[in-house]
């Protein structure tokens, strides 16, 4: 019994409907239709998830508001590391903070990734799941992304009609959602995490586990599902980026960086100022002067 039954229903059925959107703008069993369905998709997953995002960005701000707090409880328990846990596990929970925060977008994501994943490989099967009918499913196996089906794999490529195409088309989306995943991490890690912080050393795990999870899984992915995570980890790069430019956390490289530009601008901003007083002043200066120098009309008797 499938558990995500459930899930993978209303997976299929919106994939469905951005299908059949699709299909008024391109042919219904071309890869464009499929392909797009797939990215649209991940879109409205990740507008869904904004809300967990915020909440993701305001857990690890609490992180950084309570380190002295963790110091303090670090070195006051040194030698009892139960208590030391109970402390630190009473901490987040008054302060209301997870210490795992930073998976949340990707462990919320896992179900309607393998409902996906199912939903592909049940038209690698021909067998159609959740909403897709086997008119759906045909149309979909007969769909190609740069000359690959959508449900072909690295592993299974000699099972698909062109395995030259399924390969490289496979290989570069594996090494995208790789690099995108690392990017990820590092740009959290470099620029958003403030030097001391106790969480760094558990971020770097994440940095190289994650990628590592994702090249070596990633090759029983089919086309679809790799191309729906590497869509969802461009999103997340460009949400990222938004995020720790505008609003870092304090005492993070990110932060000072933001810090300068204020103060760039507002330097900036002074000068023009003073430079725009300045010309008003030279102006008037210049009118004051012609004006003293305007030939003055004199009366008949002195003419």
């Amino acid at each position: 019994m499938n558990p995500l039954k459930w899930l993978e229903s209303i997976v299929s059925w919106v994939f469905v409907q951005f299908h059949s959107l699709l299909s008024n703008f391109f042919a219904p069993d071309s890869g464009w239709a499929w392909g797009l369905a797939i990215v649209l998709l991940v879109v409205l997953i990740r507008v869904l998830l904004i809300p967990l995002f915020v909440k993701q960005i305001k857990s690890q701000r609490n992180m950084q508001l309570i380190q002295p707090q963790i110091k303090e409880i670090q070195k006051k328990y040194a030698g009892d590391r139960e208590r030391q846990s109970q402390e630190m596990m009473k901490l987040y929970k008054e302060t209301g903070t997870n210490p795992l925060s930073s998976c949340l977008p990707i462990l919320a994501q896992a179900p309607i990734f393998f409902a996906l994943f199912r939903v592909l490989n049940g038209i690698a099967r021909n067998i159609p799941y959740g909403a897709m009918t086997p008119e759906l499913v045909t149309q979909a196996r007969n769909a190609k992304i740069f000359g690959a089906p959508i449900y072909g794999t690295f592993t299974h490529r000699a099972e698909t009609d062109n395995p030259t195409a399924t390969f490289w088309v496979t290989l570069i989306l594996i090494i995208l959602m790789t690099a995108t995943t690392f990017i990820t991490q590092r740009q959290l890690i470099v620029k958003n995490t403030a030097p001391g912080n106790p969480m760094v050393q558990q971020q770097k795990v994440l940095l190289y586990v994650f990628p590592f999870i994702f090249a070596v899984s990633g090759i029983n992915f089919p086309v679809g599902v790799l191309l729906y995570w590497f869509t969802t980890n461009l999103w997340t790069m460009g949400q990222q980026f938004y995020v720790i430019r505008n609003s870092p956390q304090p005492g993070t490289p990110a932060h000072e960086a933001l810090v300068a530009r204020k103060e760039a601008k507002a330097k900036a901003k002074g000068k023009s100022q003073i430079s725009e007083s300045s010309e008003q002043a030279d102006l008037a200066e210049d009118t004051d002067r012609v004006l003293r120098n305007q030939p003055k009309k004199k009366p008949k008797k002195k003419r």
